[in-house]
């Protein structure tokens, strides 16, 4: 099922200014049974950015909440899934251009294609097609991939870079505590009212990895018949 955290930028020419970008975020964990009883399908959160070299971006997609460090080295992506970063560059909210990553086998020799930025296949939330076009870049996961003047690519689990104090917010909102693990445990009414002081909050993914797909291209990638205004969204589809 996908998921769609937002992020919309505004780029000034070829390179993302940092006075001139606009930022909105949204994003959904866990919100169909499907989802947690997949684990791999969760996409936690997709960031973007601007790279520390001007004219590039880097776009990041999480997913896979609470892998521990001793489960990590053998983590790996869904080969079933197809993951998408989604980019509309004449706000219209519909997106002009995708950037599909797939894998294929299991542990750390997996393997990761990316395809793209091409335009989409299907257009939509639903889309689970995979263009035709050869693979951008492609290689083992774990390993810094691609070239510094096209796009680089890498894909293997770091540090959940998220903070939230999970258990306090399953008190306020119980109805969506997970069924399974500890916080299933929480009471079935709310317990609290508000998040705690911020002297006082829990990060409950500190020490907690996450599978990440990170890419850096040039911003002209994604505004290419367009404009310099970016939205950026994510998918996960089986």
């Amino acid at each position: 099922m996908p998921h769609r955290p937002a992020v919309v930028l505004a780029a000034t020419g070829l390179a993302l200014a940092a006075g001139a970008t606009g930022l909105l975020v949204a994003s959904d964990h866990q919100d169909t049974p499907e989802v947690e009883l997949n684990a791999a399908s969760d996409m936690t959160d997709v960031y973007a950015f601007p790279s520390p070299t001007a004219g590039r971006i880097v776009l990041v997609m999480n997913s896979r909440a609470f892998l521990s460090p001793a489960q990590s080295p053998s983590a790996s992506f869904d080969k079933n899934l197809l993951y998408q970063f989604k980019i509309d560059n004449n706000g219209d909210a519909i997106e002009d251009w995708v950037i599909q990553v797939t894998f294929s086998g299991s542990g750390p020799d997996q393997r990761v294609e990316v395809r793209g930025p091409i335009s989409p296949p299907v257009t939509g939330a639903m889309n689970n097609e995979v263009s035709s076009a050869a693979a951008a870049v492609s290689g083992t996961i774990n390993t810094a991939l691609g070239s510094s003047s096209s796009m680089q690519v890498f894909a293997g689990p770091r540090d959940d870079s998220f903070f939230i104090d999970l258990e306090q917010f399953f008190r306020i909102v119980p109805d969506r505590k997970p069924a399974t693990g500890a916080l299933s445990q929480l009471p079935d009414a709310p317990s609290a009212s508000a998040f705690r002081a911020a002297g006082q909050a829990v990060n409950y993914v500190a020490g907690f990895n996450v599978l990440s797909i990170v890419l850096e291209l040039p911003v002209a990638d994604l505004t290419a018949g367009g404009q310099p205004k970016l939205g950026i969204w994510g998918t996960i589809s089986r």
